[in-house]
Protein backbone atom coordinates (compact mmCIF):
# COMPACT_ATOMS: atom_id res chain seq x y z
CA UNK A 1 0.00 0.00 0.00
CA UNK A 2 1.39 3.70 -0.66
CA UNK A 3 -0.07 4.60 2.88
CA UNK A 4 -2.96 6.45 1.98
CA UNK A 5 -6.28 5.88 2.96
CA UNK A 6 -8.91 6.66 -0.12
CA UNK A 7 -11.01 9.76 1.64
CA UNK A 8 -13.56 11.10 -1.19
CA UNK A 9 -16.86 9.67 -1.33
CA UNK A 10 -16.35 9.70 -5.56
CA UNK A 11 -13.26 7.64 -5.03
CA UNK A 12 -14.53 5.15 -2.42
CA UNK A 13 -17.65 5.11 -4.24
CA UNK A 14 -16.16 4.08 -7.11
CA UNK A 15 -14.03 1.50 -5.86
CA UNK A 16 -16.87 -0.36 -4.25
CA UNK A 17 -19.05 -0.16 -7.83
CA UNK A 18 -16.29 -2.00 -9.76
CA UNK A 19 -16.03 -4.50 -7.10
CA UNK A 20 -19.74 -5.38 -7.17
CA UNK A 21 -19.85 -5.49 -10.80
CA UNK A 22 -16.79 -7.35 -10.94
CA UNK A 23 -18.26 -9.70 -8.66
CA UNK A 24 -21.25 -9.99 -11.30
CA UNK A 25 -19.17 -10.45 -14.47
CA UNK A 26 -17.27 -13.26 -13.28
CA UNK A 27 -19.88 -15.23 -11.67
CA UNK A 28 -21.27 -15.22 -15.22
CA UNK A 29 -17.89 -15.80 -16.25
CA UNK A 30 -17.28 -18.47 -14.45
CA UNK A 31 -20.57 -20.44 -15.48
CA UNK A 32 -20.03 -20.39 -18.81
CA UNK A 33 -16.67 -21.53 -18.70
CA UNK A 34 -18.08 -24.73 -16.86
CA UNK A 35 -20.02 -25.76 -19.35
CA UNK A 36 -18.48 -28.92 -21.54
CA UNK A 37 -15.94 -29.37 -18.86
CA UNK A 38 -14.74 -32.16 -17.12
CA UNK A 39 -15.97 -32.76 -13.26
CA UNK A 40 -12.10 -32.03 -12.55
CA UNK A 41 -12.06 -29.12 -14.88
CA UNK A 42 -15.07 -28.00 -13.28
CA UNK A 43 -13.40 -28.25 -9.57
CA UNK A 44 -10.22 -26.59 -10.87
CA UNK A 45 -12.37 -23.45 -12.26
CA UNK A 46 -14.17 -22.87 -9.28
CA UNK A 47 -11.89 -22.78 -6.96
CA UNK A 48 -9.63 -20.40 -9.06
CA UNK A 49 -12.67 -18.20 -9.51
CA UNK A 50 -13.50 -18.29 -5.50
CA UNK A 51 -10.04 -17.54 -4.89
CA UNK A 52 -9.66 -14.45 -7.55
CA UNK A 53 -13.27 -13.03 -6.05
CA UNK A 54 -12.06 -13.59 -2.42
CA UNK A 55 -8.48 -11.24 -3.59
CA UNK A 56 -10.46 -9.22 -4.87
CA UNK A 57 -12.41 -8.14 -1.95
CA UNK A 58 -9.47 -8.47 0.01
CA UNK A 59 -7.68 -6.17 -1.76
CA UNK A 60 -10.18 -3.80 -1.96
CA UNK A 61 -11.85 -3.75 0.83
CA UNK A 62 -8.41 -3.95 2.80
CA UNK A 63 -7.20 -1.04 1.40
CA UNK A 64 -10.35 1.11 1.57
CA UNK A 65 -10.25 0.17 5.08
CA UNK A 66 -13.02 2.20 7.52
CA UNK A 67 -16.52 0.20 7.24
CA UNK A 68 -15.70 -0.81 3.60
CA UNK A 69 -13.68 -3.11 5.34
CA UNK A 70 -15.87 -3.77 8.25
CA UNK A 71 -18.25 -5.11 5.76
CA UNK A 72 -15.48 -7.37 4.57
CA UNK A 73 -14.46 -9.09 8.09
CA UNK A 74 -18.46 -9.93 8.29
CA UNK A 75 -18.43 -11.57 5.52
CA UNK A 76 -15.71 -13.52 6.08
CA UNK A 77 -17.70 -15.75 9.12
CA UNK A 78 -20.90 -16.40 6.67
CA UNK A 79 -21.95 -19.10 4.79
CA UNK A 80 -21.84 -16.61 1.47
CA UNK A 81 -23.62 -18.06 -1.34
CA UNK A 82 -21.12 -16.43 -4.28
CA UNK A 83 -19.91 -20.33 -4.97
CA UNK A 84 -20.87 -24.07 -4.88
CA UNK A 85 -20.98 -25.10 -0.86
CA UNK A 86 -17.56 -27.41 -1.32
CA UNK A 87 -15.78 -23.77 -2.34
CA UNK A 88 -17.16 -21.21 0.64
CA UNK A 89 -14.86 -22.37 2.92
CA UNK A 90 -12.22 -21.62 0.42
CA UNK A 91 -13.65 -18.25 0.51
CA UNK A 92 -14.22 -17.02 4.06
CA UNK A 93 -10.50 -18.46 5.15
CA UNK A 94 -9.02 -16.35 2.23
CA UNK A 95 -11.33 -13.61 3.27
CA UNK A 96 -10.21 -14.22 7.32
CA UNK A 97 -7.07 -11.81 6.04
CA UNK A 98 -9.01 -8.86 6.63
CA UNK A 99 -9.18 -10.02 10.31
CA UNK A 100 -5.24 -11.80 10.56
CA UNK A 101 -3.25 -10.00 8.06
CA UNK A 102 -5.18 -7.35 6.27
CA UNK A 103 -3.13 -4.78 3.80
CA UNK A 104 -0.98 -2.93 5.66
CA UNK A 105 0.31 1.04 6.01
CA UNK A 106 3.70 1.60 5.34
CA UNK A 107 5.42 2.21 8.83
CA UNK A 108 6.67 5.39 8.39
CA UNK A 109 3.41 6.58 7.25
CA UNK A 110 2.28 5.04 10.81
CA UNK A 111 5.10 6.86 13.27
CA UNK A 112 4.10 10.11 11.80
CA UNK A 113 0.77 9.23 13.35
CA UNK A 114 1.96 7.60 16.82
CA UNK A 115 4.56 10.79 17.31
CA UNK A 116 2.15 13.49 16.04
CA UNK A 117 0.45 12.39 19.59
CA UNK A 118 2.92 11.20 22.09
CA UNK A 119 6.37 13.05 20.74
CA UNK A 120 9.46 10.78 19.60
CA UNK A 121 9.28 7.02 20.03
CA UNK A 122 12.10 6.64 22.09
CA UNK A 123 10.38 9.06 24.98
CA UNK A 124 7.81 6.54 25.67
CA UNK A 125 9.03 2.95 24.41
CA UNK A 126 12.23 1.77 24.89
CA UNK A 127 11.44 -0.94 21.70
CA UNK A 128 8.93 -0.34 19.31
CA UNK A 129 8.72 -3.50 16.57
CA UNK A 130 7.42 -2.07 13.39
CA UNK A 131 6.17 -5.00 11.73
CA UNK A 132 2.16 -4.55 12.34
CA UNK A 133 0.61 -7.07 14.30
CA UNK A 134 -2.96 -6.42 13.19
CA UNK A 135 -4.16 -4.05 10.46
CA UNK A 136 -7.95 -3.52 11.45
CA UNK A 137 -10.11 -1.30 9.68
CA UNK A 138 -9.73 1.80 11.60
CA UNK A 139 -5.89 1.45 12.50
CA UNK A 140 -2.72 -1.15 13.08
CA UNK A 141 -1.44 -2.52 15.79
CA UNK A 142 2.51 -3.06 16.79
CA UNK A 143 4.20 -5.11 19.75
CA UNK A 144 6.18 -2.40 21.94
CA UNK A 145 7.96 -2.70 25.28
CA UNK A 146 7.25 0.42 27.53
CA UNK A 147 10.26 2.31 29.20
CA UNK A 148 8.93 0.76 32.59
CA UNK A 149 9.37 -2.36 30.81
CA UNK A 150 5.70 -3.71 30.32
CA UNK A 151 4.89 -5.25 27.03
CA UNK A 152 2.30 -2.74 25.20
CA UNK A 153 -0.18 -3.21 21.90
CA UNK A 154 -0.29 0.18 20.20
CA UNK A 155 -3.24 1.06 18.20
CA UNK A 156 -3.25 3.37 16.01
CA UNK A 157 -5.47 5.73 13.10
CA UNK A 158 -4.87 5.13 9.60
CA UNK A 159 -4.33 8.97 8.14
CA UNK A 160 -7.84 9.82 6.80
CA UNK A 161 -9.62 7.27 7.83
CA UNK A 162 -12.18 9.56 9.74
CA UNK A 163 -12.86 10.99 5.97
CA UNK A 164 -12.81 7.28 4.78
CA UNK A 165 -15.77 7.04 7.02
CA UNK A 166 -17.67 9.83 6.47
CA UNK A 167 -17.72 8.69 3.06
CA UNK A 168 -18.74 5.21 3.59
CA UNK A 169 -21.52 6.56 5.54
CA UNK A 170 -22.62 8.47 2.35
CA UNK A 171 -22.00 5.40 0.07
CA UNK A 172 -24.37 3.05 2.15
CA UNK A 173 -26.54 2.04 -1.07
CA UNK A 174 -23.01 0.91 -2.52
CA UNK A 175 -21.71 -1.12 0.38
CA UNK A 176 -25.59 -2.72 0.62
CA UNK A 177 -25.27 -3.55 -3.42
CA UNK A 178 -21.90 -5.28 -2.21
CA UNK A 179 -23.36 -7.21 0.58
CA UNK A 180 -26.52 -8.46 -1.37
CA UNK A 181 -24.32 -9.80 -3.74
CA UNK A 182 -22.85 -11.68 -0.85
CA UNK A 183 -25.89 -12.48 0.46
CA UNK A 184 -28.75 -12.39 -1.40
CA UNK A 185 -31.11 -12.94 0.82
CA UNK A 186 -30.38 -9.69 3.00
CA UNK A 187 -32.10 -7.84 1.35
CA UNK A 188 -32.37 -5.43 4.53
CA UNK A 189 -29.96 -2.64 4.42
CA UNK A 190 -30.85 -2.16 8.58
CA UNK A 191 -27.36 -4.01 9.68
CA UNK A 192 -25.09 -1.66 7.50
CA UNK A 193 -26.98 1.17 8.25
CA UNK A 194 -26.62 0.51 11.60
CA UNK A 195 -22.69 -0.42 11.41
CA UNK A 196 -22.19 2.88 9.27
CA UNK A 197 -24.20 5.03 12.51
CA UNK A 198 -21.74 3.34 15.02
CA UNK A 199 -18.93 3.09 13.42
CA UNK A 200 -17.46 6.38 13.76
CA UNK A 201 -17.29 5.85 17.18
CA UNK A 202 -14.56 3.81 16.89
CA UNK A 203 -12.68 6.86 16.24
CA UNK A 204 -12.45 7.86 19.87
CA UNK A 205 -9.41 5.91 21.70
CA UNK A 206 -9.78 7.72 24.64
CA UNK A 207 -13.37 6.28 25.13
CA UNK A 208 -11.68 3.38 23.74
CA UNK A 209 -9.45 3.15 26.44
CA UNK A 210 -11.79 4.41 29.40
CA UNK A 211 -14.23 1.10 28.58
CA UNK A 212 -11.22 -1.27 28.61
CA UNK A 213 -9.61 -0.37 31.67
CA UNK A 214 -13.54 -0.52 33.44
CA UNK A 215 -13.78 -4.16 31.40
CA UNK A 216 -10.60 -5.41 32.21
CA UNK A 217 -11.06 -4.45 35.78
CA UNK A 218 -14.47 -6.23 35.94
CA UNK A 219 -12.41 -9.19 34.53
CA UNK A 220 -9.25 -9.13 36.37
CA UNK A 221 -9.41 -11.97 38.81
CA UNK A 222 -11.44 -14.48 36.02
CA UNK A 223 -11.02 -17.72 35.86
CA UNK A 224 -11.30 -18.30 32.00
CA UNK A 225 -11.35 -15.29 30.41
CA UNK A 226 -9.35 -11.80 30.52
CA UNK A 227 -9.03 -8.24 29.03
CA UNK A 228 -5.69 -6.79 28.25
CA UNK A 229 -5.66 -3.01 30.41
CA UNK A 230 -5.54 -0.13 28.75
CA UNK A 231 -2.33 2.49 29.64
CA UNK A 232 -4.47 5.35 29.88
CA UNK A 233 -1.77 7.79 30.48
CA UNK A 234 -0.07 6.79 26.94
CA UNK A 235 -3.81 6.84 24.97
CA UNK A 236 -4.58 9.74 22.54
CA UNK A 237 -7.30 10.93 20.11
CA UNK A 238 -5.38 8.74 17.74
CA UNK A 239 -3.23 6.35 19.71
CA UNK A 240 -4.27 3.31 21.59
CA UNK A 241 -2.19 1.47 24.19
CA UNK A 242 -2.73 -1.57 25.89
CA UNK A 243 -1.56 -4.29 28.15
CA UNK A 244 -0.04 -6.94 25.26
CA UNK A 245 -1.68 -10.39 25.09
CA UNK A 246 0.66 -13.11 23.93
CA UNK A 247 -1.24 -16.17 22.91
CA UNK A 248 -2.77 -18.08 19.95
CA UNK A 249 -4.82 -16.53 17.31
CA UNK A 250 -8.69 -17.97 16.65
CA UNK A 251 -7.29 -19.99 13.74
CA UNK A 252 -5.18 -21.93 15.80
CA UNK A 253 -7.70 -22.04 18.07
CA UNK A 254 -10.02 -23.74 14.99
CA UNK A 255 -7.88 -26.52 14.69
CA UNK A 256 -7.91 -27.68 18.39
CA UNK A 257 -9.84 -30.95 19.61
CA UNK A 258 -13.73 -30.89 19.51
CA UNK A 259 -13.95 -30.57 23.29
CA UNK A 260 -11.66 -28.17 23.65
CA UNK A 261 -13.12 -26.09 21.00
CA UNK A 262 -16.87 -26.65 22.81
CA UNK A 263 -15.25 -24.86 25.88
CA UNK A 264 -13.78 -21.97 23.94
CA UNK A 265 -17.28 -21.69 22.59
CA UNK A 266 -19.10 -21.12 25.69
CA UNK A 267 -16.59 -18.41 26.90
CA UNK A 268 -17.28 -17.11 23.65
CA UNK A 269 -21.04 -16.91 24.52
CA UNK A 270 -20.39 -16.23 27.91
CA UNK A 271 -18.27 -12.88 27.11
CA UNK A 272 -20.70 -11.10 24.19
CA UNK A 273 -23.85 -12.80 25.38
CA UNK A 274 -24.14 -13.13 28.69
CA UNK A 275 -22.92 -9.82 29.41
CA UNK A 276 -25.31 -7.99 28.20
CA UNK A 277 -27.95 -9.34 30.32
CA UNK A 278 -25.84 -9.52 33.33
CA UNK A 279 -23.96 -5.87 33.38
CA UNK A 280 -26.73 -3.91 30.57
CA UNK A 281 -23.48 -3.79 28.56
CA UNK A 282 -21.62 -5.72 25.50
CA UNK A 283 -19.52 -5.75 22.94
CA UNK A 284 -20.93 -5.05 19.49
CA UNK A 285 -18.26 -5.92 17.39
CA UNK A 286 -17.83 -10.06 17.77
CA UNK A 287 -15.58 -11.63 14.94
CA UNK A 288 -12.40 -14.10 15.00
CA UNK A 289 -10.19 -11.50 14.72
CA UNK A 290 -10.75 -10.40 18.80
CA UNK A 291 -10.82 -13.60 20.58
CA UNK A 292 -6.86 -14.50 21.13
CA UNK A 293 -6.38 -17.82 23.28
CA UNK A 294 -3.62 -16.72 25.95
CA UNK A 295 -0.94 -18.43 26.82
CA UNK A 296 -2.11 -18.49 30.44
CA UNK A 297 -4.75 -20.66 28.89
CA UNK A 298 -7.17 -18.17 29.35
CA UNK A 299 -9.51 -16.68 26.04
CA UNK A 300 -8.48 -13.21 25.66
CA UNK A 301 -10.89 -10.34 23.98
CA UNK A 302 -9.61 -7.20 22.60
CA UNK A 303 -11.00 -4.10 20.69
CA UNK A 304 -13.77 -1.86 22.66
CA UNK A 305 -14.21 0.70 19.70
CA UNK A 306 -17.93 -0.86 19.64
CA UNK A 307 -18.46 -1.73 23.15
CA UNK A 308 -22.15 -0.80 24.22
CA UNK A 309 -24.03 0.24 27.50
CA UNK A 310 -28.12 -0.59 26.95
CA UNK A 311 -30.54 1.19 29.31
CA UNK A 312 -31.83 -2.08 31.44
CA UNK A 313 -35.23 -0.93 30.74
CA UNK A 314 -34.32 -2.06 27.06
CA UNK A 315 -32.19 -5.12 28.06
CA UNK A 316 -35.56 -6.58 30.43
CA UNK A 317 -37.50 -5.63 27.19
CA UNK A 318 -35.59 -8.32 25.39
CA UNK A 319 -35.14 -10.26 28.06
CA UNK A 320 -39.67 -10.46 28.23
CA UNK A 321 -39.61 -11.15 24.25
CA UNK A 322 -37.30 -14.09 24.49
CA UNK A 323 -38.69 -15.50 27.72
CA UNK A 324 -42.12 -15.43 26.19
CA UNK A 325 -41.37 -17.07 22.68
CA UNK A 326 -39.60 -19.49 24.81
CA UNK A 327 -42.58 -20.24 26.83
CA UNK A 328 -44.76 -20.35 23.21
CA UNK A 329 -46.45 -17.23 24.23
CA UNK A 330 -47.11 -15.64 20.82
CA UNK A 331 -49.96 -13.34 21.98
CA UNK A 332 -47.66 -11.57 24.58
CA UNK A 333 -44.90 -11.40 22.15
CA UNK A 334 -46.91 -9.69 19.64
CA UNK A 335 -48.94 -7.39 22.05
CA UNK A 336 -45.02 -6.43 23.47
CA UNK A 337 -43.87 -5.59 19.98
CA UNK A 338 -47.10 -4.19 19.07
CA UNK A 339 -46.85 -1.82 21.88
CA UNK A 340 -43.04 -0.41 21.32
CA UNK A 341 -43.83 -0.07 17.86
CA UNK A 342 -41.68 -2.72 16.27
CA UNK A 343 -45.05 -4.08 14.25
CA UNK A 344 -47.77 -1.97 13.30
CA UNK A 345 -50.88 -3.78 14.65
CA UNK A 346 -53.16 -3.01 11.82
CA UNK A 347 -50.99 -5.36 9.49
CA UNK A 348 -51.41 -8.30 8.02
CA UNK A 349 -49.40 -10.14 10.31
CA UNK A 350 -50.06 -13.04 13.14
CA UNK A 351 -49.00 -13.57 16.81
CA UNK A 352 -47.57 -16.87 15.21
CA UNK A 353 -45.79 -15.12 12.35
CA UNK A 354 -44.12 -12.97 15.15
CA UNK A 355 -43.20 -16.50 17.62
CA UNK A 356 -41.68 -17.94 14.70
CA UNK A 357 -39.88 -15.26 13.59
CA UNK A 358 -37.91 -15.27 17.01
CA UNK A 359 -37.21 -19.03 16.64
CA UNK A 360 -35.52 -18.74 13.55
CA UNK A 361 -33.66 -15.79 14.39
CA UNK A 362 -32.81 -16.47 18.32
CA UNK A 363 -34.39 -20.08 18.68
CA UNK A 364 -30.10 -20.94 19.18
CA UNK A 365 -30.93 -19.73 22.86
CA UNK A 366 -34.32 -20.84 23.54
CA UNK A 367 -34.35 -24.82 22.52
CA UNK A 368 -33.37 -26.96 25.12
CA UNK A 369 -30.97 -29.64 23.50
CA UNK A 370 -27.35 -29.71 22.30
CA UNK A 371 -26.82 -27.98 18.59
CA UNK A 372 -23.62 -27.54 16.83
CA UNK A 373 -23.48 -24.23 15.48
CA UNK A 374 -21.60 -24.58 11.73
CA UNK A 375 -21.12 -21.76 9.27
CA UNK A 376 -24.39 -22.72 6.91
CA UNK A 377 -26.67 -22.79 10.38
CA UNK A 378 -25.54 -19.11 11.36
CA UNK A 379 -25.47 -17.96 7.88
CA UNK A 380 -29.37 -19.10 7.59
CA UNK A 381 -30.25 -16.86 11.05
CA UNK A 382 -28.51 -13.70 9.64
CA UNK A 383 -30.31 -14.32 6.99
CA UNK A 384 -33.58 -14.39 8.40
CA UNK A 385 -32.91 -11.79 11.18
CA UNK A 386 -31.65 -8.97 8.13
CA UNK A 387 -34.35 -10.03 5.83
CA UNK A 388 -37.45 -11.44 7.26
CA UNK A 389 -39.46 -10.69 3.91
CA UNK A 390 -38.18 -13.66 2.88
CA UNK A 391 -39.67 -16.77 2.49
CA UNK A 392 -42.00 -17.58 5.48
CA UNK A 393 -41.42 -14.66 7.79
CA UNK A 394 -42.88 -11.87 3.99
CA UNK A 395 -45.08 -10.23 7.13
CA UNK A 396 -42.47 -9.12 9.32
CA UNK A 397 -41.46 -6.50 6.14
CA UNK A 398 -43.09 -4.03 8.83
CA UNK A 399 -40.80 -4.53 11.66
CA UNK A 400 -39.35 -1.16 12.90
CA UNK A 401 -36.88 -2.53 15.73
CA UNK A 402 -35.82 0.81 17.40
CA UNK A 403 -32.17 1.90 17.50
CA UNK A 404 -30.82 0.48 20.94
CA UNK A 405 -32.41 -3.26 19.94
CA UNK A 406 -30.64 -3.07 16.47
CA UNK A 407 -26.98 -2.68 17.59
CA UNK A 408 -27.74 -5.55 20.04
CA UNK A 409 -29.08 -7.84 17.67
CA UNK A 410 -26.48 -7.37 15.44
CA UNK A 411 -23.82 -8.78 18.24
CA UNK A 412 -26.49 -11.57 19.11
CA UNK A 413 -25.76 -12.62 15.13
CA UNK A 414 -22.16 -12.32 14.89
CA UNK A 415 -21.91 -14.20 18.06
CA UNK A 416 -23.45 -16.81 16.58
CA UNK A 417 -21.72 -16.82 13.08
CA UNK A 418 -18.24 -16.65 14.89
CA UNK A 419 -19.28 -20.13 16.70
CA UNK A 420 -20.04 -21.47 13.62
CA UNK A 421 -16.37 -21.03 12.62
CA UNK A 422 -15.58 -23.07 15.32
CA UNK A 423 -18.39 -26.02 14.81
CA UNK A 424 -19.06 -25.82 18.56
CA UNK A 425 -21.40 -27.82 20.20
CA UNK A 426 -23.87 -26.74 23.78
CA UNK A 427 -26.68 -26.56 24.99
CA UNK A 428 -27.11 -23.34 24.96
CA UNK A 429 -30.45 -22.57 26.12
CA UNK A 430 -29.00 -24.00 29.40
CA UNK A 431 -26.23 -20.79 28.88
CA UNK A 432 -29.39 -18.88 28.18
CA UNK A 433 -31.65 -19.41 31.15
CA UNK A 434 -29.02 -18.33 33.70
CA UNK A 435 -29.83 -14.51 32.19
CA UNK A 436 -33.46 -15.45 30.68
CA UNK A 437 -34.65 -16.47 34.44
CA UNK A 438 -31.59 -16.02 36.75
CA UNK A 439 -31.07 -19.67 37.31
CA UNK A 440 -27.76 -21.22 38.85
CA UNK A 441 -25.26 -22.35 36.19
CA UNK A 442 -25.85 -26.09 35.04
CA UNK A 443 -22.39 -26.12 33.69
CA UNK A 444 -18.52 -26.63 35.16
CA UNK A 445 -17.63 -23.37 33.86
CA UNK A 446 -20.27 -21.42 34.96
CA UNK A 447 -20.42 -23.45 38.86
CA UNK A 448 -16.22 -22.11 38.37
CA UNK A 449 -17.24 -18.26 37.62
CA UNK A 450 -19.76 -18.89 40.25
CA UNK A 451 -17.40 -20.00 42.82
CA UNK A 452 -14.99 -17.08 41.87
CA UNK A 453 -17.33 -14.72 42.67
CA UNK A 454 -18.35 -16.30 46.10
CA UNK A 455 -21.04 -18.08 45.23
CA UNK A 456 -22.97 -15.08 42.93
CA UNK A 457 -24.37 -16.47 39.81
CA UNK A 458 -22.58 -15.57 36.66
CA UNK A 459 -25.74 -12.87 35.78
CA UNK A 460 -25.32 -11.39 39.36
Amino acid sequence: MTGRVPEGRMARSGRLGRLAAGQAVRTVGTRLSMIGRTEEARQVLAERATLQTAQQIVTVLGGMKGAAMKLGQMLSVLDVDLFPESHRELFRTKLGELRDRAPTVPFAVMRRVIEDDLGPLGRVFADFDETPIAAASIGQVYRARLRDGRAVAVKAQYPGVDKAIDADMRNLELLTKLWRSALPSAGDSAVLDEISRTIGQELDYPREARIQHRVAMRYRDHPFITVPDSVEEHCTRHVLVTELIEGKSFQHVQALPAAERDRIGELIYRFYISSLFRDSEFCGDPHPGNILLADDGRLAFVDFGLYKRMDPVHVDFERAGLRAACEHRAQDLYEAWAGRGIIDSNADLTAQECLEYVWAAAGWHLLDEHITITPEVATAAVAFAVDPRAAEFRGMHHQLLPPEHVFSRRADLFTFATLGQLHTTNNWHQLAREWLYHEPSATEIGQAIERSRGGRRPDA
